[in-house]
């Protein structure tokens, strides 16, 4: 909940942009002091003015702070912060992006209840539905969410989330989020939108029509690959003291210096994305004229398939792209074994370029046939873009790519 100004200081408006809202975080306790960088309140509990007041706070009749599981100044200001930039209401921190996810359909899920997924999704929330969710009873359907009439078809009366990541892990295919939205609320289900891949910067999901949206803050709003952390925002109050009570209650929360880096690093959102966006934009065509290089997934390419879409959507087309080299897996194995500036590593969103093999790295929990179903291939190589030199990193590429 977003707190008084107590500080004084000067906050942006509903209207300002998402630079200026990145950098004047939210309003929160956490700057009572008329600190212009928030402090880390590093505590496990706060004291109360008296015993009266200690249980009015309990009872939830006094706003006041209790015990960080349950509330700190310093995550609720990082709270505050994303819900703005997402254009939201409601912002809880948690420990990794896969306990906002685990949250969010542990929270929202009962026996019974049936969940359609993109295909192509983050490895983990893929396992989580397919193997953990399924021993409670909660059936999953997985599909490619970028053809609307197969999510028409796979909405059944017991429906009750839409999961969709867009632009998706790792295919780069993009989900038509307005008619899921309209889809999902027309069979009284909610629709909960992964934004890791696009952040705020470049999307903001809410705006057209979805219910919950889920963040590994690890990614591009941290940005700089220090931090593991998650964020599911909401608008509805209802959804969001529902999700509140679960994520205490699981423990599944966030660390005061956790957010404190968090929050450090989403005052340059913004100028991280352009930057790699920009560069993702100039190695995509790079790698689409290479002539060792079978196929490129871009967004920004004219020739995806979902381009338009992308542009309609979207504020930009996004750092991440992927790629397959002539030569199938051998081929990729051999470009991951040569780069020399792009690092091997499995995350994304920060200041370096991470270069990985999804099928036996990030998606390797997936079976193969569902590796098969999503486009997640043996030849596919996923590029997540960071903020160097392009000329740099192209050439990087080129060499890796070469014969020999």
């Amino acid at each position: 909940m977003k707190s008084p100004n107590s500080a004084g200081l000067h906050r942006p408006t509903e209207s300002a942009g998402l630079n200026t809202k990145a950098v004047h975080s939210e309003s929160s306790e956490a700057y009572k002091n008329r600190a212009v960088s928030c402090p880390i309140y590093q505590t496990s509990a706060f004291a109360f003015d008296s015993a009266e007041a200690g249980a009015r706070i309990f009872r939830g009749e006094e706003a006041g702070f209790i015990y960080t599981r349950i509330g700190n100044p310093t995550i609720e200001a990082l709270q505050n912060t994303v819900a703005a930039l997402e254009h939201g209401n409601y912002g809880l921190a948690t420990a990794s992006g896969m306990a906002a996810t685990s949250t969010t359909l542990l929270g929202l899920l009962k026996s019974g209840d049936h969940v359609v997924c993109s295909y192509a999704v983050y490895g983990p929330t893929h396992v989580l539905l397919e193997r953990e969710m399924s021993r409670f009873d909660v059936r999953s359907t997985f599909i490619e969410t970028s053809d609307t009439d197969k999510v028409r078809d796979a909405l059944t009366p017991g429906t009750r989330l839409l999961f969709v990541e867009t632009p998706a892990n790792p295919t780069l295919t993009v989900t038509d989020l307005a008619a899921c939205a309209e889809l999902a609320h027309s069979r009284s289900a909610l629709l909960v939108v992964d934004n890791t891949f696009a952040s705020p910067y470049l999307q903001t999901p809410f705006d057209l029509g979805a219910d919950v949206v889920v963040h590994s803050l690890t990614k591009f709003i941290n940005g700089h690959s220090d931090v593991v952390g998650g964020m599911i925002v909401l608008r509805d109050e209802k959804l969001h003291k529902q999700l509140r009570s679960v994520l205490t209650t699981l423990g599944g929360t966030m660390d005061p210096h956790q957010a404190w880096l968090v929050l450090r690093g989403v005052k340059t959102l913004g100028l991280r994305v352009a930057q790699a966006q920009a560069s993702a934009q100039k190695i995509a065509e790079f790698l689409r004229g290479h002539e060792s290089v079978a196929w490129v997934s871009y967004p920004g390419l004219p020739d995806h398939p979902h381009h338009e879409r992308a542009r309609r959507q979207m504020r930009g087309f996004g750092a991440m792209l992927c790629f397959g080299p002539k030569g199938g897996f051998p081929a990729a194995q051999r470009v991951l074994n040569r780069v020399q500036l792009c690092t091997l590593g499995v995350s994304l969103g920060g200041v370096e370029t991470l270069i990985q093999h999804p099928a036996t790295m990030t998606h390797a929990g997936m079976s193969a046939e569902a590796k098969a179903a999503a486009g997640i291939d043996d030849d596919l190589v996923r590029l997540a873009v960071g903020i160097e030199d392009v000329d740099d990193l192209i050439a990087d590429l080129d060499q890796a790519l070469a014969e020999g």
